[in-house]
């Protein structure tokens, strides 16, 4: 794929997905996985585990819906209540109207640990390794990115992944909030995910699996993880970045290797879409005064409803 953002673009909005190989210096691929593992390492030995939460009889459903929905073990699930329980704390006691299941993909956790353990993510990245803001405004990948979604799109996700060894992969999918929006799906995306790839990813240890073109189907992907005809493997080496539409079926596919597969996933959307992380919440002033205003926007800084008076 040619280092230029139109053909890139081109290739986006076209295809659904594009690979560009050898973007990033050896240098930051070596701080990014410095900065990973370190993370990693750190919250699997202290995994965020809240105590200050409101119980709800809503919690079992919460219990029964993790439990079904992905591959976590008992301790992690009991995190996910904890977690949801947190949550129910700051945003004054309220409880969803719906079952869990229908509550917007934005309002819920996703597990940290899953595969019962063996993979991992970290979240909210730019708050604890915000040496790493070069991949959010890359000169390549961010110009590539507005030209589909428009100059004033923001961040919606900014967090790192390690597939584990001998795991089965994902199943199909479209990226929240479609998998919960009626077909006809919308023909234009409404995010853009990025993969900074931080090993190099092969058939066998998990590279990510896509269906060129499904992005025009305008519907969901069938449920299940099985290989479908005319699949790509993005594969590529460390230091690559693979983008896909929003609307592109993807999975991450199985790792039969020894060892995990790691990466960075940074996911823009439209202004006017609920972000997956608020950034602002947790941000420090003084880590947000050192960034770019431009930046600062992408994060969600001047980029939401003003508090009348």
């Amino acid at each position: 794929m040619k280092h230029d953002i139109e053909s890139i673009s081109h290739q986006l909005a076209d295809k659904g997905y594009v690979v560009i190989e050898n973007v990033l210096s050896p240098e930051l691929v070596q701080l990014a996985r410095e900065r990973v593992e370190s993370l990693m390492a750190h919250e699997r030995e202290h995994p965020y585990h809240p105590t200050d939460g409101i119980a709800s009889p809503q919690d079992e459903e919460v219990r029964a819906y993790y439990k079904k929905a992905y591959t976590v073990d008992d301790e992690e699930l009991e995190r996910m209540v904890a977690r949801t329980r947190h949550y129910r704390l700051q945003n004054a006691g309220t409880s969803w109207p719906v079952p869990i299941n229908k509550v917007s993909k934005n309002f819920l956790f996703l597990p940290t640990m899953f595969d019962y353990g063996k993979s991992q993510r970290v979240w909210n990245l730019i708050n604890k390794a915000p040496d790493l803001a070069p991949l959010i405004e890359h000169p390549l990948v961010l110009p590539a990115v507005r030209n589909i979604l428009g100059a004033d799109c923001n961040l919606h996700d900014f967090q790192s992944t390690s597939i584990g060894p001998q795991t089965g992969g994902g199943a199909w999918h479209v990226d929240a909030p479609l998998g919960q929006i009626a077909e006809p799906l919308p023909e234009f995306p409404l995010t853009i995910q990025n993969v900074w790839l931080l090993d190099d990813f092969t058939e066998h240890n998990g590279a990510t699996r896509v269906m060129p073109y499904s992005h025009k189907l305008r519907k969901s992907p069938p449920w299940g993880s099985d290989p479908l005809p005319d699949e790509v493997v993005l594969t590529a080496p460390a230091g690559s970045v693979a983008m896909w539409l929003s609307n592109t079926w993807h999975r991450s596919g199985p790792n039969t290797t020894d060892k995990a597969r790691r990466a960075i996933l940074c996911n823009y959307n439209l202004s006017w879409l609920r972000t997956f992380t608020d950034f602002t919440s947790t941000m420090k002033p003084e880590v947000a005064a050192g960034f770019s205003n431009d930046l600062r926007y992408l994060l969600g800084f001047a980029a939401k409803a003003p508090q009348t008076r």
